[in-house]
């Protein structure tokens, strides 16, 4: 039985169908990052004309390129800090500049978003280490003021979900202050190729392959194997003691079944969150959020869930689960 697709989608999808194929693992990594650019910074165009500003921010031996989302009424005493998507491998805050303004509406405070370390020059634990680096920035005051962790949220979507997570997991194992909250849009938590929903949507139909992603996680783990116990695996760890968090999970997605693990889990160790489970779309579809009302609703829930916590409401919850958790 073929899976519903929503119809938005599907004009989406083949439209880019239609389109020159591009096999990145055959690419030098410099021209790889190229063509992944050029298909993606368009999504970016239209994106809320927001308040922004170019900043250098201080990384483990490096400065780091970031930008500072600011919408009407924000004040930089609450902030979420964003952590872009692209296999760890692409990506930046030019290619997530929409999905930050997105966000950064749909919270009602600014969003800070970061050019953490690529792989395979940099593998685990580079990217991570470098999201905990902007987020002691952060808290130490380098945007003006410092900012409280209770004040103080994460985001990211995909490979950018993982590194969040991990350095949640990372700061309670530090006995650091927890964050207020988090929005994990769909994330890979482990390398687990086995997955019902990997079988069912990782051949080609739905944009992400099986194949890239096995290729992203070579060049993420670097000389670590895939049976990995690391925080490059973060859905493999203890997940007590975790701030309230918001999960979203694509129906169409090699992935989703890494989200739906990271819930039972979550659940298991009495853990405040919501699940939402997005039939007929695609990994990625947050930038599609001009032509996919899906996206804006996906990307709208994260922001109102993050900013329910920052204004201390007790959002979530044990989230009762939406239907449409099958593999087909």
């Amino acid at each position: 039985m073929q899976p519903w697709i929503d119809p938005q989608m599907e004009t989406i999808l083949q439209r880019m169908k239609a389109g020159p194929a591009v096999d990145f693992r055959a690419m030098p990594i410099a021209e790889a990052r190229v063509a992944s650019d050029t298909a993606t910074l368009p999504w970016s165009v239209g994106a809320p004309a927001i308040e922004s500003r170019e900043l250098r921010i201080p990384g483990p031996g490096h400065a780091m390129r970031a930008r500072l989302y600011v919408p009407d009424g924000g004040q930089l005493s609450r902030l979420i800090l964003y952590v872009h998507g692209g296999g760890w491998t692409f990506g930046s805050i030019d290619t997530h500049d929409g999905t930050m303004r997105g966000l950064a509406v749909e919270a009602g405070c600014p969003v800070l978003g970061i050019d953490y370390r690529l792989a395979p020059e940099h593998p685990f634990p580079a990217p991570l280490d470098d999201v905990l680096a902007a987020i002691d920035y952060v808290e130490q005051g380098g945007l003006g003021e410092p900012v409280r962790p209770g004040n103080l949220a994460i985001a990211g979507d995909s490979a950018g979900a993982n590194l969040a997570l991990a350095a949640l997991i990372r700061r309670r194992d530090h006995d650091l202050a927890p964050l207020a909250a988090a929005a994990l849009f769909y994330g890979c938590y482990e390398p687990d190729f086995g997955t019902a929903s990997h079988a069912a949507f990782g051949g080609g139909d739905f944009l992400l392959t099986s194949a890239n992603m096995r290729w992203y996680w070579n060049n993420f783990l670097g000389q670590e194997a895939d049976s990995t116990a690391s925080l490059a695996a973060p859905v493999r760890s203890d997940l007590s003691g975790l701030p309230p968090l918001y999960l979203s999970a694509a129906g169409l997605d090699p992935l989703r079944d890494d989200t739906i693990r990271l819930a039972h889990r979550l659940g298991e160790a009495g853990a405040r969150f919501r699940f939402d489970h997005v039939p007929g779309v695609v990994h990625g579809c947050l930038r599609m959020w001009r032509e996919l009302d899906a996206a804006r609703a996906m990307l709208a829930a994260g922001g109102t869930y993050i900013a329910d916590q920052l204004k201390n409401k007790k959002a979530g919850g044990n989230h009762p689960w939406n239907a449409g958790l099958s593999s087909s």
